[in-house]
Order: C-alpha cells, then structure tokens, then sequence
C-alpha cells in the first residue's frame, strides 16, 4: 500500500469510525468468495454451479434457513464462550469440554428430577451452568495460582469431558430399550425451549443467544469491569496498583465463559438430540474458538460470523446431496473462510500505516 492510500485510509479511518470494521468484512468476503471459487475448481466442477448449490443448500429455502440457525446458536454460545477469557488475554480452547460438561450436568438433573413438571428445567439449566462453570475455574484457578498455561490445560480438558460423556452413555446412564445405542432415555417434553418455527430444530435458544451476546456487549464496553479487563490485559502491574484483581478476573471470566458454553451443550442435548449421547458437540467448541478469533473478541462481530460458520455447515449436507462431493468440503470451506479473514487482516494491519 502506498503511503498517500495509508494517509487516506488513516483519515477516512478518523472521520468514519465504521470504515475500517467495513474494509475489513468487504475484503474478506471478496477474498473468500474468490478463494472458494478456485477450489470448487481445482475439484473439476463448476464454481459458480456449486457456490449456487452452497447457498441454496443453506439459505435458498426455509429448512435451509432454520438449519442454518439451528447450528448458529452452539456456534455463537462457544465463540461467546471463548471471546470472554480473551478479552482478559487469556488465550482458551476448552469450549468443547464446557460444552460436554454442561450437557453432562444438565442430564443429571433431568434424570435425577425430570418427573417435576416445575423444578426439572431450572434445575437442568442450573446444572448446565455449574458443569461449563466449574471446567472453566479449574483452568482459570491453575492459571491464576500455580502459572500454568490455559490452552493446554483447557485443551486437555475437552477430552477428559467428552470421555465422562461417553463412560455415561455407554454404562449406567444408557437407555436400554435403544437396542445397544449409546445414549440416555428420551428427555421429557417439559425440559424442552419453545420452538420458534413450528415443525423445524429452530428453538427459542437462539434468541437467549443474542441477548447473552448483547449484553456480554454492553456490560465490556461501558461498564467499569470492562474497563478492568481492557488495563489488566495491556498492563498487569497497572491494573493491580489501581486496585483491579487479576486473580478475581480470572475467575470471572473463566467460570462466567464455562457457564456459557455449558448452556450450549445443554441446549443441544435437550431442545435438537432430546437426550444425552455420544459425540454431540460436532466441533462447535473449535468452530466457536475460530468465530471468537476472527471477530477479535467483539461480541456484536460473533453474531454474523456464527451465522456464517453456521451456514457452512448447513451447506455441507447440499454439497454431498446434490454435489455429490463429500461432507469434509465444508469443514474445508470453513478452513478457506479462516485463511481469508487472517490473510485481509494481516494485509490491513501491514498497510495501516504511512
């Protein structure tokens, strides 16, 4: 970038504070949506024919549409998830083990009190929000205490917590009127969201999200925790002299983003599979992680970005349907869409100044 476009580009920058969060989407979607073209390609198919299918697949019909926002909500609740500890420098992976925890839980619960009509869901949600919370303080308090580093310990973590999941299922919690199937009794109807569409996935879960986005939103940008969290991670000694806890701020952050992906996990088990079974998570956790990072922690930014890794993964059944091209092309689109969003930052970020 020459330095009279770096000045220009500064003073726009200056004059229009939404100018650079629009360069930025503007250019990393041309740069996918070229980079996806090549791709479709280089598989000796026509790209204009399959990215049509991709779109059709996802958004061309209302089943596509609800799908789409079917798979948003675990998508945003783990980016949310993730983003929280970010905003505080800590750098996790441990979506998916909140996750599992939370559908661990929050199962518990039901089986333990799903006969009361008035107790089973609080008490489900209760039990999600506990099991996210307590697999993000184990790792915040490892942190905080004994230095130890985050992302491998939260790494770790996820496979302890999907194992739990599979010991349940596969022994003293499987139903066994599923013929050997690894998964509990059917949850009852009470602990189930309204849906929002009647005859589709699509629940009230999904709203929840949004407003749990838009208040984490709120709260970091003009509250003073935010601004704690904002001086503790660009300067630790500074925020303690003014008074402003590290190790209470882990914590938080932790516990509060484990609740959140907890609450995920539950959502899926009881509102799309009806019951706790092995292998639920889908990746959501990693997805979330990749949404979080390439929103840079802003969590207004996490929603269209979910709803687009959502529409992905939507497509991936269109794509082995009518395509026949195999379901991984998704999760290689996604891949494609991770690339193009990290190389237009790196270029912007190069060319920001004269």
């Amino acid at each position: 970038m020459t330095p009279s476009l770096a000045v220009r580009r500064k003073a726009l920058a200056v004059r229009y504070p939404w100018f650079e969060g629009t360069l930025f989407a503007v250019s990393a979607t041309l740069v996918f949506f070229v980079s996806s073209l090549i791709f479709f390609a280089l598989l000796g198919r026509s790209p204009f024919l399959l990215f049509g299918e991709l779109l059709s697949g996802s958004l061309g019909s209302s089943y596509g549409l609800t799908e789409t926002l079917v798979k948003t909500i675990p998508i945003l609740l783990c980016a949310l998830a993730t983003a929280l500890p970010a905003r505080l420098g800590l750098l996790t992976v441990g979506a998916s083990g909140q996750f599992y925890m939370g559908a661990w839980c929050g199962t518990a619960m039901v089986l333990l009190f799903g006969h009361s009509h008035w107790a089973a869901m609080p008490l489900m949600f209760l039990g999600a929000f506990a099991g996210g919370a307590i697999w993000g303080l184990v790792p915040g308090f490892l942190r905080a205490k004994l230095e130890v580093n985050e992302t491998l310990v939260t790494l770790l973590l996820n496979y302890v917590a999907s194992l739990l999941v599979d010991w349940v299922v596969y022994g003293s919690w499987r139903d066994t009127s599923n013929l050997g199937w690894p998964a509990t009794i059917s949850f009852p109807q009470w602990v189930k969201l309204p849906l929002l569409i009647n005859g589709s996935h699509l629940h009230s879960g999904l709203i929840l999200a949004l407003l749990i986005a838009v208040a984490l939103h709120v709260v970091l940008s003009r509250s003073r925790w935010g601004l704690s969290l904002r001086i503790l991670k660009s300067n630790l000694k500074l925020g303690e002299g003014v008074g402003f806890s590290w190790t209470g701020n882990v914590a938080l952050v932790m516990g509060i983003g484990g609740a959140i992906a907890g609450l995920s996990g539950i959502l899926e088990t009881s509102c799309i599979h009806g019951r706790l079974e092995s292998g639920i998570a889908l990746n959501f956790g990693l997805t979330g992680f990749l949404v979080a990072w390439m929103a840079g922690q802003h969590m207004i930014r996490i929603i269209p970005l979910a709803f687009v890794m959502g529409a992905l993964l939507s497509s991936g059944d269109a794509l082995q349907l009518y395509a026949q091209l195999p379901e991984a092309t998704a999760v290689v689109l996604q891949s494609i869409l991770f690339c193009s969003v990290l190389a237009t930052g790196g270029f912007l970020r190069r060319g920001r100044s004269p």
